[in-house]
């Protein structure tokens, strides 16, 4: 995909008045822009299908005082079969959900955007399990946000804990902990799941799109985003398997 400096992605929508929608538009440049859509609710509205959620496309818009107006849009995906899939679609909001949480006005977010597109065009356009599609977005995504989390050694001890061994999750300390540190509240997190995420985090989608189902831990990494970035990423979407 070629993208402009108009480029952008439809996070939230809003309905106003009787024919408006207020549109939170991700751009890997301008990061959120909080835009008004005028009319685009009438079914002859040159902005119907640009003013939904999902959408893709580049957006002209016109500033006055700090507040923005879509003027006009050129779309360039819908991610329209998300919506025949009850699950995929709940996941898809997620991940919107996310993204609007933690994007600011005016500061770039290129790799976010980037990690955003590509798991959205995985999750609609492949018959690739949502799983470990989501864990993979979770783990760069928090990469992404400056906490990593740490899997080679115990965030308490500083022990190596290798990766061929069993072992229990920090969610507060960002880690692996070893079996003398353990303490209530650690989730367990297996040999497997650690090396998953590891391989995710040294080679890339790749690794995270490719790995089976079971190895990918989806809701450990979705209470590690949760509890490392606080109740801005809380959307109260209940995902399948919740």
């Amino acid at each position: 995909m070629r993208q402009t400096e108009n480029t952008a992605i439809v996070l939230h929508t809003a309905n106003y008045r009787d024919a408006d929608r207020m549109l939170t538009l991700f751009s890997p440049t301008r990061g959120r822009i909080d835009a008004l859509a005028r009319g685009c609710r009438r079914p002859k509205s040159h902005l119907l299908n640009s003013a939904e959620l999902f959408a893709l496309g580049d957006y002209d818009l016109y500033e006055k005082n700090g507040r923005y107006t879509v003027v006009s849009a050129s779309l360039i995906e819908t991610f329209f079969p998300l919506r025949e899939d009850y699950e995929r679609l709940v996941v898809g909001t997620y991940l919107l959900g996310v993204c609007s949480a933690v994007i600011q006005p005016a500061q770039s977010a290129q790799n976010l955007f980037m990690l955003l597109l590509h798991t959205l065009s995985r999750l609609t356009f492949s018959d690739q399990e949502w799983r470990p599609l989501l864990s993979g977005f979770l783990i760069h995504f928090t990469a992404d946000q400056g906490v990593r989390p740490r899997l080679m050694h115990c965030v308490r001890c500083g022990k190596r804990v290798p990766l061929e061994e069993n072992a229990y999750f920090d969610l507060r300390e960002g880690g692996t902990v070893c079996l003398a540190c353990r303490l209530a509240g650690d989730e367990a997190v297996s040999a497997a799941q650690r090396l998953w995420m590891q391989d995710a985090l040294s080679s890339g989608s790749a690794s995270w799109v490719n790995t089976p189902d079971k190895h990918a831990p989806f809701g450990l990494l979705r209470r590690y985003a949760e509890t490392q970035l606080g109740s801005r990423l809380k959307s109260g979407l209940m995902l399948p398997g919740d």
